[in-house]
C-alpha cells in the first residue's frame, strides 16, 4: 500500500509527519542526558529571610526536600542535632534531582551519591551541592 501525501502540512504524508515527530521528541530525551549537560545551575536565596522547614520535620541523620518561595527545590539536612544545612537539590553532574536517601543524598538519574553537607560520596559528580545560608528561628529553619 503506497500512502499518498494529503491535502494539509504542504503535502507530507502523515506517516512523514509522525515520523518526524517521533524524531524530535528522542532528540529533547537524548539532550536531556547527553555529556553537554551541566549541573552548574546556581540557585538564587530570597533577598529576604524566609522559613523552609520546620526543624522537627527533618531527622537527624537525614534530610527532607523543601522549596523556595521561587519554587527552586532544595535539600534541608541535619547530620547531627542542631546542625542544619540547606542546599540545592540540583546535581552538579547533569543537573538531575537530587532527592533524600538512607543517611545521605542520592541523584538517581547517574547515581551521584552526597553527604549530609552536600560533599560528593560517590561520582560521577565531581562538585559539592551549591550550599545556601541557613539558619534556626524559633523551631523553624530560615534561609537567606
Amino acid at each position: 500500500m503506497t500512502e499518498k501525501p494529503g491535502p494539509c502540512c504542504g503535502g507530507v504524508s502523515r506517516r512523514a509527519v509522525l515520523a518526524g515527530a517521533g524524531a524530535g521528541a528522542a532528540a529533547v530525551a537524548l539532550a536531556a542526558c547527553s555529556p553537554g549537560g551541566t549541573g552548574d545551575v546556581q540557585i538564587t536565596a530570597p533577598s529576604t529571610p524566609a522559613p523552609v522547614a520546620q526543624l522537627a520535620d527533618v531527622p537527624v541523620g537525614g534530610a527532607v526536600s523543601a522549596k523556595l518561595p521561587a519554587g527552586a527545590q532544595i535539600l534541608v539536612t541535619q547530620p547531627t542535632a542542631g546542625d542544619v544545612h540547606v542546599l540545592s537539590a540540583i546535581c552538579t553532574h547533569m543537573g538531575c534531582g537530587v532527592v533524600p536517601g538512607q543517611g545521605d543524598l542520592e541523584c538517581p538519574c547517574h547515581g551521584s551519591t552526597f553527604d549530609l553537607t552536600g560533599k560528593v560520596t560517590h561520582g560521577p559528580a565531581k562538585k559539592p551541592l551549591q550550599v545556601l545560608k541557613a539558619s534556626v528561628q524559633d523551631g523553624q529553619v530560615v534561609v537567606g
